[in-house]
């Protein structure tokens, strides 16, 4: 096993992917990190009221240790002989950040967890993070792609639950799993799964079909048993496009969760297709009897679907919206749809791209598409960093990608301060493959306990040898490359094979 490496080094190659398909596009894919083994202990309207305090409980420590843990799925993983079977991998926090000597995988055929490996099953697709059963341990929801081929018990979600010991044992989830997302949907203090299936592609056209959907109140049993099934959609939303209160007009695809209205009932961000080519990317709020819809940026036709998060950029006590899109005439683009206590703002919007005042080096003129979005107060001053991935367009340019961590002001995001990092950076440890595309995808997550998120990247592209994580540890300035870290599959002992087409970090 190769040590985890720390350094600086320049690295050589790059290169541009597009994906405009929807799957690719909007679906919480990720890279390839280890060998299928056994899953062991592993400003904002001047009238409005302020919103109530909130934090919901530690949702990503699988282990009760206060670090918040990393997932990856590789969905494209050979899992017994069967391609794309998929699995995920769990790489567990500590004081220093994260261990990899303590990565665990678990597929389909892990001991312990429902179901088989099955080719197309692509388990890990999607998955959600968050205590479940109320016992004070982040649970893990992973989603399989709904695909025809593939038996229905196998096209099961999977939970696996959190323990003292880290991730252990399984309980399946109906097959309309494919997108799920935990949380306090309905302000009662129980974590809630709200579940959204996946339409089949080719039905997608200028009318959106219906899409399964389901939402299970909090507390879930570890039999699988919610204590009570909800409507997914309030009755107010019922109508075309939708067969009522167990599906919802689609396709759409559930991406991140936060409190866009202050109102302490947990919303979803989603990819919804308003039909005629249109997508846009909306919120759907939590209430008492399922989830309204509130718009958020208005897109236009032949739109690359990208990343998008929720945090409170300006820190008005409201969740904002953020999305990177792109097109052909527009360009990259990161749209902010600031939160009120009504929804997203329907006037107040922020458009944020490379000509940001401040926006850091010339290393950021690369492509943001299908690059990566997260956000998440780094600095501990109450607003969130965006943290945007810069892909390198040139196949010349010897620097494939990079990451700016973009600051949070009372006006929303600003270039003032920010920072720029990539494979060049001193610090930043060096990882040897070719047109890695560092910055496809990136999480914020708190993985040393010290209180300040840390940046999280990875670049999947690399070839055969596809599937390095950086982590870089955040302070109350920023981000710093002390410490910095990098792994991937020789440090696991894992296969050094790609694992799937593209890659995120939820």
């Amino acid at each position: 096993m190769s040590p985890v490496r720390k350094g600086t080094a320049a690295h050589d190659g790059s290169r541009t992917r597009k994906k405009r398909a929807l799957r690719a596009g909007v679906t919480s894919t990720a890279l390839l990190l280890a060998a299928v083994g056994g899953l062991t202990g592993c400003a904002p309207d001047s009238q409005e009221a302020e919103p109530a305090a909130r934090k919901p409980p530690q949702k990503e420590d699988f282990n009760g240790d206060g670090y918040a843990d990393l997932v990856a799925g590789a969905p494209g993983g050979t899992v017994g002989g069967k391609e794309s079977a998929g699995y995920v991998v769990v790489t567990y926090g500590s004081a220093k950040g994260l261990d990899p000597s303590h990565g665990k995988t678990v597929s389909r055929s892990t001991s312990g967890v429902p179901g088989s490996a099955a080719a197309g099953q692509e388990f890990g697709t999607s998955f959600s993070k968050g205590d479940l059963d109320g016992d004070g341990y982040g649970d893990l929801v992973v989603g399989s792609a709904d695909d025809a081929s593939v038996d229905d018990a196998s096209a099961d979600g999977v939970i696996l639950w959190g323990s003292s010991k880290g991730l252990t044992g399984g309980t399946a989830i109906p097959s309309y799993g494919t997108s799920p997302q935990i949380g306090y949907f309905d302000g009662d203090g129980n974590a809630d799964l709200a579940l959204l299936g996946y339409p089949d592609p080719d039905e997608i056209g200028d009318i959106p079909a219906a899409q399964p959907a389901a939402l299970w109140k909090g507390p879930v049993s570890r039999k699988g048993t919610p204590a009570k099934r909800l409507d997914f959609l309030d009755e107010s939303e019922w109508g075309e496009g939708t067969n009522g209160p167990k599906s919802v007009r689609g396709p759409s695809m559930a991406r991140a969760v936060g409190d866009v209205n202050g109102d302490n009932r947990q919303d979803i961000a989603v990819w919804l297709n308003d039909g005629d080519g249109l997508w846009n990317g909306d919120v759907l709020l939590g209430g008492d009897s399922g989830f309204t819809l509130t718009k958020g940026p208005e897109d236009g036709d032949d739109m690359d679907l990208h990343d998008m998060d929720l945090g409170d950029v300006d820190g008005d006590g409201y969740d904002d919206l953020v999305v990177n899109t792109s097109d052909d005439s527009w360009g990259d683009k990161v749209t902010v749809a600031f939160g009120t206590r009504h929804g997203l703002s329907a006037g107040r919007r922020q458009t944020v791209d490379r000509s940001l005042d401040g926006f850091p080096g010339k290393h950021g003129e690369g492509t943001m598409e299908d690059s990566c979005v997260s956000v998440a107060d780094v600095t501990g001053d109450g607003r969130a960093e965006v943290a945007l991935g810069i892909r390198t367009e040139d196949d010349d340019d010897a620097r494939p990608g990079a990451v700016a961590l973009l600051h949070g002001s009372k006006s929303g995001v600003t270039g003032a301060g920010s920072r720029l990092v990539h494979q060049d950076t001193e610090g930043v440890p060096e990882v040897d493959a070719e047109g890695d595309e560092f910055g496809a995808s990136c999480a914020l997550l708190d993985v040393d306990g010290d209180g300040h998120r840390d940046l999280n990247a990875s670049a999947p592209y690399g070839g055969e040898t596809a599937g390095t994580v950086w982590s870089l540890h955040g302070t109350a300035k920023g981000l710093t490359t002390k410490g910095a870290t990098a792994f991937g599959p020789g440090d696991l002992d894992a296969p050094a094979k790609q694992a799937a087409p593209g890659a995120q970090l939820p």
